[in-house]
């Protein structure tokens, strides 16, 4: 953060972007900045293949889902994917972009016990506020928790931009950024948690945001192209 001063004894705020988002901006996408990979972060997707992701429920990646350009994507209604690693405590940045009308969604911390992964994991909603349904509640738009913890407006670049979303879990402690911004944070399993989980759609899944280390899915069940690229993660101890 720096002040800096003008004429007149004017004063302007100037607030720096943290250092690895800054340097990843000039580097080449899908690839870690030495001072990254000093952090401790590590790629999970590498921009040339799918490896360290598979189906949900399955060994291998499900059709829809491909490599192009650098990104991985989907043009049309599909499986979820997971990662085929498991992750408790972490920061884990994706740059997203979705087309009109878009909906998909990143879970954390997801479990393969239930049919969906969302019955398991709490979600990072991805959307097209403008055109999608789910943009018309504050609940379901763009970078909610979704259902639970709602995330404000105006934040969410349009559909066909790159986003950036960060997600830092830790313990019971959840945080969901977007484009530099926080949105939200929240304990997991505090009484407010508990009585929102209770009042929502997840309430008949007993394990619903219980694990304390799963998966980390990506959405795609609903129709509309999604593109992810800078897929990284820092495990926190």
């Amino acid at each position: 953060m720096v002040h800096r001063r003008l004429a007149r004894g004017l004063t302007v705020l100037v607030i720096a972007m943290p250092a690895s988002r800054t340097a990843t901006a000039q580097t080449a996408p899908n690839t870690l900045t030495t001072r990254e990979r000093a952090d401790g972060w590590t790629l999970l997707f590498d921009g040339r293949t799918t490896t360290g992701w598979r189906g949900y429920k399955e060994q291998t990646m499900p059709a829809g889902w491909s490599v192009r350009n650098g990104t991985l994507t989907k043009s049309t209604e599909t499986e979820d994917i997971v990662t085929t690693g498991e992750y408790g405590d972490f920061e884990l940045d994706v740059d997203w972009k979705i087309g009109t009308g878009g909906n998909s969604g990143i879970f954390y911390r997801g479990t393969e016990e239930y049919d969906h992964v969302y019955w398991s994991a709490p979600e990072f909603q991805l959307l097209d506020d403008a055109n999608a349904p789910d943009g018309k509640s504050r609940l379901t738009a763009a970078g909610s928790d979704y259902g639970l913890y709602p995330s404000p407006a105006g934040i969410v670049k349009p559909a066909g931009e790159w986003n950036t979303t960060r997600i830092i879990v830790k313990g019971a402690h959840v945080e969901h950024w977007l484009n530099g911004k926080k949105l939200l944070s929240y304990e997991l399993w505090s009484p407010s948690w508990s009585a929102k989980v209770k009042q929502s759609k997840f309430a008949p899944y007993a394990n619903y945001g219980m694990a304390k280390k799963g998966l980390i899915a990506i959405q795609g069940d609903h129709p509309g192209v999604l593109a992810l690229r800078n897929i990284k993660l820092k495990a926190l101890r």
